[in-house]
């Protein structure tokens, strides 16, 4: 019995972080890639988020209760976890260490992204353009963000690639290759995304 419930603990912690987790992660960056365009673009597009009937159900359903879930079992499965580089240093070996680590730092970093923004809201701050740049005009901040955002992007991606094999999407050695390569590139690109927000918010490159 208390096999079936770790199983089905693993795969609900999976499906969690790539539905609806996964899908968050593109829409978040998504609307902070608007910063890319300037102040009005982004916020007209994190207006029209923050508009959204149902806004604080669908944060608290879709977010915040899978987030707290993928969290907690998480940091279960980061720490009984048995890492085995040091003897095999295979890549999937490494993949495996650096998906619990960074799952650590993207906790961290999302609590303190969570505190900056969704709470500060809560004390009458306005989400918009000038909030995220007063964030990240400290140069530390900015460097902590984009190692936040890099742990996110990483996490995310490599995570699909255990979700293929989970959900016995990716069986053979062949599927699991070009995983690796679909996964790799969702990171690239991700990153490049994330990154470039944030930095459009420091205005560096803009």
């Amino acid at each position: 019995m208390s096999n079936n419930r770790e199983f089905f603990y693993r795969r609900l912690h999976s499906l969690l972080g790539v539905v609806p987790l996964g899908g968050f992660i593109l829409v978040h960056f998504m609307v902070n890639y608007f910063a890319t365009r300037g102040e009005e673009e982004f916020n007209r597009a994190a207006g029209f988020m923050e508009s959204l009937p149902f806004l604080y159900a669908l944060e608290i359903g879709l977010i915040f209760l899978p987030l707290i879930f993928h969290a907690v079992y998480g940091l279960y499965i980061a720490f009984q976890a048995k890492n085995n580089t040091s003897s095999f240093s295979y890549f999937r070996n490494w993949m495996f260490r650096l998906q619990r680590i960074s799952g650590v730092i993207v906790l961290i970093f999302v609590t303190w992204h969570v505190w900056e923004t969704r709470i500060a809201k809560m004390f009458g701050a306005e989400v918009n353009f000038n909030m995220m740049a007063e964030i990240v005009e400290n140069p530390l901040a900015l460097i902590l963000y984009i190692i936040g955002i890099t742990a996110t992007t990483f996490h995310f991606a490599n995570g699909l690639w255990s979700f293929f094999i989970s959900w016995g999407i990716t069986v053979s050695p062949r599927s699991q290759q070009i995983s690796s390569y679909v996964s790799m590139g969702v990171f690239v690109v991700l990153t490049f995304i994330g990154v470039r927000a944030i930095l459009a918010f420091a205005g560096i490159g803009v």
